[in-house]
């Protein structure tokens, strides 16, 4: 199905703190618009365009006009630097970006045939909502399915661009993982649901327009705040919501009035992924709003995933689930299958097809000899095919739901002047699950010093996402590292997660 296709006067979704509502008629009506545009600019089916907004009211508008115009639509991170937004809209072969005046100041070279439209501003670039007042608001006359191409990290520092093969299929056509999902949460025409996170990131952007095409109601909050989450579930009837740990610390964190203040007895499903949930934390929030939480493993490449439910959970705490999408399988360094209990790398086989755009040497090293695709992850599974990871990608850090590549980091404090040698791995942080350790041998081990340690900081802050940045900088004369030059990382950071194992998974 397709929003057209639900009644026009039905609101499809509203904005938390503007109360700007789009009904299933205007979504239409603007989709359509912006479909004829891009094709008055010359994109056909297989192009691409990118997204650059904070959460917008139409952010999803210009994500349907390109899923029924056949394009990739690639969602950039407003955390982002300048540098990782060049790279990505040069990689992505975006041929169209639309963002704000704001946005727009903090880039530099743009690639030549890219076209600007801007949600405010004005000339020289043209105005996103005068282009589009200008077009007819009908269906373009080869209408067919295009798809998301988010970006996710690499750890050679370079963002990997998710791409999957695009079949021009008819309107309507939609993916087994999708239908599965759709069944698995039960969601449909009645669904209200509660969009906590950055549009940009792949599940919010994926669950709202899984919402959409099912004719339900979804309610965007342009910045999460703990409490008025709280507000919003009560005052609209949330019967379904998304979630990362981090959130769910922040809530359980409020005053105990506070939380009791809020009926939460609409929800039926509250959904999290982005990163394993501390045990503790997910006891707490099964005992405050009962069994109510479905947990899934997957990513950005929807290779696979697993699922989880909350009395399923209880009978393996610790467990991301069972596979629903794909089948699971636990390999050894030499891509041999490990028996029950014992922890490998975790596999999806059966799982979709993509590709990491103009990568094929990633896109390689993401497969085993079998053919069979893999996140990086390090998990093990129990006698009844329950998944538990271990290693998040081979010390990937997850803060905040956010993953974070050591090695792009590492690549980049490595040439400072005053660095002989660098580690950066998580370590363990209270409310956002892991943060940044730095750990530099400098090559002048007695200039070690907090100040130079603030500048290493700072000169990461000036060239990358302040996300990724460490927030603290230790000092050593010698890295631990083998002859043929492996870091011995482990050892580094060990002795910082001490007494915090329950908060690895």
């Amino acid at each position: 199905m397709f929003p057209g296709l639900h009644p026009g006067e039905k609101v499809a979704y509203q904005m938390a703190a503007s109360g700007e509502q789009v009904t299933y008629q205007a979504l239409n009506d603007k989709s359509n618009q912006a479909a004829q545009l891009f094709r008055r600019q010359g994109l056909q089916a297989g192009d691409g365009i990118a997204i650059l907004l904070d959460n917008d009211v139409r952010y999803l508008q210009i994500c349907w006009a390109a899923q029924r115009s056949g394009l990739y639509f690639t969602p950039l991170s407003t955390l982002f630097q300048a540098a990782e937004i060049e790279y990505i809209l040069d990689n992505s072969d975006a041929r169209l970006l639309v963002t704000s005046s704001r946005h727009l100041a903090s880039l530099g070279q743009l690639p030549a045939n890219l076209q600007v439209y801007l949600v405010d501003g004005d000339a020289p670039w043209p105005s996103w909502d005068a282009a589009l007042a200008a077009e007819p608001a009908v269906p373009i006359k080869d209408e067919c399915e295009g798809a998301e191409m988010i970006y996710s990290s690499g750890t050679t520092g370079q963002p990997k661009g998710v791409r999957f093969p695009l079949q021009q299929a008819p309107l309507g056509t939609v993916s087994a993982l999708f239908s599965t999902r759709v069944k698995l949460h039960q969601v449909n025409n009645q669904t209200r649901y509660l969009s906590t996170a950055p549009l940009y990131h792949s599940a919010p952007l994926r669950y709202n327009m899984m919402v959409t095409r099912l004719g339900g109601q979804a309610l965007i909050m342009e910045k999460f705040d703990a409490e008025r989450a709280l507000e919003l579930i009560q005052t609209h009837h949330i019967s379904h919501s998304q979630w990362v740990p981090t959130m769910f610390v922040r809530l359980l964190k409020l005053p105990a009035e506070i939380r009791a203040k809020y009926d939460v007895s609409s929800l039926q499903y509250a959904i999290h992924a982005a990163a394993p949930c501390p045990v503790d934390i997910k006891r707490q929030m099964l005992n405050w709003w009962g069994p109510v939480l479905y947990e899934y493993y997957s990513g950005t490449e929807a290779n696979g995933s697993t699922a989880i439910t909350s009395s399923e959970w209880l009978a393996h705490p610790g467990s991301v689930g069972r596979a629903i999408y794909g089948d699971l399988h636990i390999l050894d360094d030499d891509d041999k299958p490990l028996p029950t209990g014992q922890s490998g790398t975790v596999y999806f086989a059966n799982g979709a097809d993509f590709s990491y755009y103009k990568d094929p040497a990633k896109t390689a090293a993401g497969r085993s000899s079998q053919g069979w695709s893999t996140l990086g992850d390090i998990g093990y599974l129990d006698a009844e095919g329950y998944l538990y990871l271990r290693d998040r990608k081979s010390f990937m850090i997850i803060s905040g739901g956010v993953n974070i590549y050591p090695q792009e980091i590492e690549n980049l404090l490595i040439n400072h002047p005053a660095v002989a040698d660098v580690a950066v791995f998580g370590i363990p942080n209270a409310e956002f699950g892991e943060e940044v350790k730095a750990v530099v041998q400098l090559l002048v081990p007695a200039s070690a010093t907090p100040a130079v340690a603030e500048q290493l900081i700072q000169y990461c802050r000036s060239h990358l996402s302040h996300a990724k940045c460490p927030r603290s900088v230790d000092f050593m004369t010698t890295l631990p590292r083998h002859p043929t030059g492996k870091l011995y990382k482990r050892i580094l950071r060990d002795p910082y997660w001490s007494g915090h194992e329950s908060a690895i998974i």
